[in-house]
């Protein structure tokens, strides 16, 4: 499956921006989807993760409220939707996708997940 993330730019702080993950080669539906981010000097990290099921849905302590990870069936496409951005926000961000479920213990580890998309920047100023 290929991945290609979009939705990313330059946004002030307190404002929003919905990222989109989309799938070729093959639907969503039974791969587990997660959202991770990278800042410059600083290792990847967990954001958001989602059964294709719609449920569960996990989400960092640092995001908790503010983002909303979601799917469509239909556009083969799963969001980010990101509110009340902050500059500590600032980051590559990553959709990643595995074929078989984790333990919920192992959701955040990036070495778990099996393909990547490219990335989509996000910039938030102060």
């Amino acid at each position: 499956v290929q991945l290609l993330e979009s939705g990313g730019g330059l946004v002030q702080t307190g404002g929003s921006l919905r990222l989109s993950c989309r799938a070729s080669g093959r639907t969503f539906r039974g791969l587990y989807v997660a959202w991770f981010r990278q800042a410059p000097g600083k290792e990847r990290e967990f954001v958001a993760y989602i059964d294709w099921g719609g449920r569960p849905q996990y989400y960092a302590d640092s995001v908790k409220g503010r983002f909303t990870v979601s799917g469509d069936n239909a556009k083969n496409t799963v969001f980010l939707q990101m509110n009340s951005l902050e500059p500590e926000d600032t980051a590559v961000y990553y959709c990643a996708v595995r074929e078989t479920r984790l333990v919920l213990s192992a959701i955040r580890n990036a070495e778990y997940y099996e393909n990547w998309g490219q990335g989509t920047q996000v910039t938030v100023s102060s």
